[in-house]
């Protein structure tokens, strides 16, 4: 494919001399003449491990080069990756496009047949949405005109190793032609096996965001936790030899839903939260603290869903049935269990609530006896006005929705863990909504 490469900086060179690599003619465009002099000489600005060597070959080659030409650029390529800075703004707290807003104006009037605008630069989201009204507008290729955020995950000094050897691939599209670029410029990577997440832009804006920020998290948290180690005398590198071996600490656990609870998890924390300030590590107990308190926020967010899963309905007088009473699947401990809170908070709302759970019935009867319950999942549904499962058991993703569908007043789902394939169960007529999932 013939490529261009907009912006030419730590991003943009490692970027294009990559694409080069794998078969690509490239590109690359930068304002600045005295750095496209250098990078056409083969000359690197920036140190990265691999790239003097990859950009040397391939300029000497022929299939990389690099022009201040933005209008060559458009007339070169059919793809065209958006690599440009998007320092943080006066602000402090937010992303400055004004680079990336100027590369589309500066590109997009010489846009004269149909072609694809990837970025890559790290923006807030929506941004995806008003560069593709901004390009189609100025472009006199219209809506030919794609736009698709692929954003990257490098780091620095690993930039050319992460290009050409990614864990995963994202890109937000709104169209088949955009996706069918993106699999084409990327098409060696993804033969290796390489993870293709195709999703809608906004998705692909903020997991950029949510990766970066939940790394942050671990890097505060074992800085607290190391805070910690030093005020009472243990060993940081233990913890973190003991903390990592745990797969949970992977992509385990990380569903949205109602949050954790049972007889460890939230004893275990309060307790921790505790000790972070009897040892005078203040800011490990608010960091902490915080963690309590988006956990306990969960249930005003279920609600929320529930409020509005209802449509304007009333919570007050439905026939609500909560799937699930134990705090996680595969066990009947209903300690602390975020089901029940769910429950309790539907019935303060004046809803009517039934409890079913494939093994809790009877130990949540002897703690929570003010709540009807039942051993009978498909009797559970009999005339309820909605269904909200609470605790994410086999048996509710499992189950046949079109064997259902007929027994509730009116088919709706709530589903707070996040747990189920929608589609079955709104192909056979059930209204279904997901905490963190767009759709009915």
């Amino acid at each position: 494919m013939r490529l261009s490469v907009i912006g030419c900086g730590h991003l943009g060179i490692p970027h294009a001399a990559a694409m080069a690599e794998l078969g690509h003619e490239v590109i690359g465009v930068d304002v600045n003449q005295a750095k496209v002099d250098r990078l056409n000489a083969g000359s690197c600005p920036i140190y990265e491990a691999g790239l003097p060597e990859l950009l040397a070959r391939h300029t000497a080659s022929g299939s990389l080069r690099f022009t201040t030409s933005i209008r060559e650029a458009a007339d070169f390529a059919d793809l065209h990756f958006i690599g440009v800075g998007t320092p943080i703004d006066a602000d402090g707290r937010s992303y400055d496009t004004a680079q990336v807003y100027g590369a589309i104006r500066q590109l997009a009037p010489h846009l004269n047949r149909p072609c694809t605008i990837v970025g890559k630069s790290t923006v807030t989201v929506g941004t995806t949405s008003q560069i593709t009204a901004l390009a189609q507008r100025l472009a006199p290729a219209g809506t030919s005109v794609d736009v698709v955020w692929n954003p990257e995950f490098l780091r620095e000094g690993h930039a050319v190793e992460d290009t050409l050897r990614p864990d995963r691939i994202i890109a937000g599209v709104t169209t088949i032609e955009g996706e069918k670029a993106v699999r084409a410029v990327y098409a060696p990577i993804l033969d290796t096996g390489v993870p293709l997440f195709v999703t809608d832009p906004p998705t692909a804006e903020l997991a950029k965001g949510a990766a970066n920020t939940f790394l942050g998290l671990k890097i505060s948290y074992i800085n607290a936790v190391a805070d910690m180690c030093q005020a009472a005398g243990g060993d940081i590198s233990q913890i973190v030899g003991i903390l990592g071996i745990d797969p949970r600490i992977g992509s385990g656990g990380m569903r949205p839903g109602l949050g954790y609870g049972g007889g460890c998890l939230p004893k275990d924390i309060r307790a921790f939260t505790a000790s972070a300030r009897q040892l005078g590590a203040d800011q490990a107990a608010a960091l902490l603290r915080a963690a309590e308190e988006i956990n306990e926020s969960r249930t005003d967010v279920a609600m929320g869903l529930i409020t509005q899963a209802l449509a304007g309905r009333p919570v007050q007088g439905a026939r609500a049935t909560v799937w699930g009473a134990a705090f996680k699947p595969g066990t009947n401990d209903v300690r602390e269990s975020p089901a029940l809170a769910l429950a309790h908070a539907l019935r303060q709302a004046g809803a009517h609530v039934t409890v079913h759970d494939p093994q809790a019935v009877a130990t949540a009867m002897v703690r929570n006896p003010e709540f009807d319950y039942t051993d009978d999942l498909a009797a559970s549904v009999d005339g309820a006005d909605l269904i909200v499962l609470a605790t994410e058991w086999p048996e509710y993703q499992q189950a046949d929705p079109q064997a259902l569908v007929d027994r509730p007043a009116d088919p709706l789902l709530v589903d707070c863990r996040t747990t189920l394939n929608p589609d079955p169960w709104r192909t056979a007529g059930w209204s279904v909504h997901q905490l963190g999932r767009p759709g009915k």
